[in-house]
């Protein structure tokens, strides 16, 4: 009998309200922001950091219906892979606290852990990974089995791509006269100098998928960057302020959301609202790819890639300090 399977996520506020304890939970994690600050000033720090972010971020929330889709979308795909595999699942979300109790009272393991990223990186899986050794009981953490990433595996390039191709086709879009602006969540440059493999699996991700459009011109450039300093570049938003020099002629742009399987505020707003209006602007035709969300493919390819046999354990994931 296959194990039950463990599906991490970060979770996304399902209301108003929760938002600024999600921004908290988010804001406060070592793992996504690194200061050489005592661990209690800098939580304290950027504690208020996230009660200030709180009012304009809700703004942005109430633009795509006052909730983030993740929690739910997470929920969903455990369900199906749970009727599609015949097997127990569970479900974590990293930043929603307030469903951690329940979590913790029913983990079961041995399991298969599988992360919705499918690049690595500390910030992300790596985060989560550090919270399960932190919390949950030793023996129970070092049953867990990993899934570590799969940035380019045959089953996860295939969906991608054929979203991808049923997007242009659904507007008429000719390969030839398009420009391919892959997004990937953005990481501090200093996180990639000191191990983190993240941009290596981005790009990864972008070779094996851009190669199934050799007619496009395609480029990986990286969103949301947050606070001071260098993140990795090229940023997707200097990106769609220069369209006009980077389409080589192309007269379409779509923008495919590359690191997040699910659409979020980072897809349903910030692209939405902030890097498509510039590149139409410019006179160009431009349009926001969905991510995999629900799709059936991607039920199926997570199905797939769930039964590798090649896991790690969690201590593996976690970064040292």
């Amino acid at each position: 009998m296959q194990r039950p399977i463990l599906f991490v996520n970060f979770g996304g506020p399902r209301s108003l309200e929760e938002i600024e304890s999600f921004l908290i939970a988010l804001l406060t994690d070592r793992d996504v922001i690194r200061t050489k600050l005592p661990y209690f000033l800098q939580k304290r720090l950027f504690t208020r950091v996230a009660k200030k972010r709180t009012k304009k971020v809700a703004k942005d929330y109430l633009l795509i219906g006052g909730k983030s889709p993740i929690y739910e979308d997470t929920e969903a795909i455990a369900l199906a892979v749970s009727h599609r595999l015949g097997i127990s699942v569970q479900t974590f979300h990293r930043y929603l606290l307030e469903t951690h109790d329940q979590f913790l009272q029913t983990l079961q393991s041995p399991a298969i852990v599988f992360p919705l990223f499918p690049q690595f990186s500390y910030a992300t899986t790596g985060s989560i990974a550090r919270f399960f050794a932190e919390t949950i009981d030793p023996k129970l953490v070092g049953q867990l089995r990993w899934i570590k990433s799969y940035p380019a595996h045959p089953a996860y390039v295939a969906v991608m791509q054929r979203c991808l191709r049923e997007f242009m086709e659904e507007k008429k879009l000719q390969e030839a006269e398009t420009f391919l602006l892959f997004s990937a969540h953005g990481l501090p440059q200093e996180f990639v100098d000191t191990g983190d493999i993240y941009e290596s699996e981005c790009q990864l991700s972008f070779r094996a998928i851009s190669a199934g459009f050799p007619e496009a011109v395609s480029l990986l450039s990286y969103q949301s960057k947050f606070g001071r300093g260098e993140w990795l570049r090229p940023y997707t938003d200097e990106v769609c302020q220069s369209i006009s020099s980077r389409v080589k002629g192309r007269k379409n742009v779509v923008i495919v959301p590359l690191s997040f399987t699910s659409d979020h505020i980072e897809t349903l707003f910030e692209i939405e609202e902030l890097y498509l209006p510039p590149i139409r602007e410019a006179g160009l035709a431009a349009h926001r790819c969905p991510a995999l969300n629900r799709r059936p493919d991607w039920l199926d390819a997570i199905c797939q890639i769930a039964q590798e046999t090649n896991l790690c354990s969690n201590q593996m994931l976690v970064r040292s300090k």
